[in-house]
């Protein structure tokens, strides 16, 4: 049976360290989509690990991991990782990792691609990571990509590259500084070790399923960054809600036991677009400082703001939560008074909007309703179960609860995986 842990909001609510405490229950740990422009940290036995692209199922070695057919797999970032991991000490990850045969590949071409298609878009720019993800997801669906299991057939591979190549070109002319022949010679270097992890997904994901074997799927981004349901056109190339998770795996949806959304007991967005919570001032920049807001794959400082249920309540009827991890809330020690959005007003009428608004001129123009909550004022991270919190910490976990109507399982009171309180 599957456990989906799937992020509310615009991503970085810290997906990895609950992946990483339900690992050591599960046999194996997916990735559905997106690609390396994802990031988790996991801090295990004093070890701090940094997920990109491989699942944050190979801290346990018991559990086997698959990176499945929507992902977009960067080859030199994958066999980097890899050999981080090793160098930090984590046993045998080589043998615990797999690569979906339709998995599409994304190519050094597209990461240069990337970084012009945002200088194209001056100052409208996505803020993409620049790892080539959308590029790719573009050319897989145009057609025109190449994946896993053509990198076998050299003779193949080759051409398709070079056919890709020709086309960026024509795009770009002499603005693409790109060696079309170094990047096949080095697929040349990897295709005999890349053997070693490519599979047929399918089979494996139905003896799993057939078996009853505990799984754990790991969502990428979150559900603001999803192509169709979030805050398009600034979002990721992918599907990054509970449809994504079917489509990217072949996942028997008859199969799921637990949908998990992950909620930041704030709010962050990394790159452009509207964010109706968002605080320029002293609010965002403590959050900032204290919550330490840096992309792991980026480095970027994230745009801080107020928990906006809003966003939860419009995510969770898309991705059909049946718990909740709030994480981070030790962030919110410090606050005398905490402030939660539960409605968005028209700015012209002062009606509440019915939805998460899908015009982005709507969504930029809002005015926010927010409720004020009495902060606790004391350090929450020893606290091991739901009644160590101060009474103001559990009113603020209910409140959300209560809000969203659905039971909030796990709650983040700090950085170690001992941090995490269980209901």
């Amino acid at each position: 049976m599957a456990t989906i842990v799937i992020g509310a909001q615009w991503g970085d609510e810290g997906k990895g360290k609950l992946v990483d405490i339900l690992c050591p229950t599960v046999k194996l740990c997916a990735r559905a989509q997106g690609g390396n422009n994802a990031g988790h940290t996991i801090v295990a036995n004093g070890v701090t690990y940094d997920f990109h692209l491989l699942p944050s199922g190979l801290i346990n070695p018991e559990c086997q991991n698959v990176i499945g057919a929507g992902v977009v797999v960067h080859v030199p970032s994958f066999f980097k990782e890899l050999n981080d991991l090793e160098v930090k000490g984590l046993k045998d990850v080589r043998s615990r990792i797999f690569i979906s045969d339709r998995a599409h590949i994304v190519f050094d071409l597209h990461q240069l691609v990337d970084g012009l298609e945002e200088v194209e878009l001056g100052g409208k720019s996505i803020g993409t990571t620049r790892k080539g993800i959308g590029p790719a997801y573009s050319t897989k669906a145009a057609r025109s990509g190449v994946r896993i299991c053509e990198v076998f057939n050299e003779q193949l591979f080759n051409q398709r590259l070079r056919e890709l190549a020709a086309g960026f070109k024509k795009r770009y002319g002499d603005l693409l500084k790109y060696d079309v022949e170094e990047e096949i010679s080095r697929f040349n270097d990897y295709r005999v070790e890349l053997g070693n992890y490519v599979i047929d997904q399918v089979p494996l994901m139905k003896s799993a399923q057939d078996s009853n074997s505990p799984i754990l799927i790991e969502g990428a981004n979150a559900l603001m960054l999803d192509l169709d349901f979030g805050t398009y056109p600034y979002v990721t190339s992918s599907n990054t809600g509970l449809g994504g998770v079917f489509t990217g795996l072949a996942l028997n949806p008859t199969k799921v036991k637990s949908i998990i959304g992950v909620v930041k007991a704030y709010t962050t967005r990394v790159g452009g677009g509207p964010f109706p919570t968002e605080d320029l001032g002293e609010v965002g920049s403590k959050l900032q400082e204290i919550g330490r807001e840096f992309g792991v794959t980026t480095g970027r400082r994230r745009r801080c703001g107020w928990l906006d249920l809003v966003v939860v309540k419009y995510s969770a009827a898309i991705n059909h939560y049946t718990s909740l991890n709030v994480t981070k809330l030790d962030i919110l020690d410090t606050f005398p008074t905490i402030k939660v959005a539960t409605a968005y007003l028209d700015p012209n009428t002062g009606e509440e909007l019915e939805s998460f608004p899908a015009n982005l001129e709507s969504l930029a123009n809002v005015k926010v309703k927010y409720e004020e909550l009495q902060g606790w004022e004391k350090p929450i991270t020893g606290a091991k179960s739901f009644y160590d919190l101060p009474k103001n910490a559990r009113a603020y976990v209910e409140f959300i609860e209560n809000f969203v109507g659905i039971k909030v399982q796990y709650i983040g009171v700090g950085p170690g995986r001992e941090s995490m309180i269980t209901r």
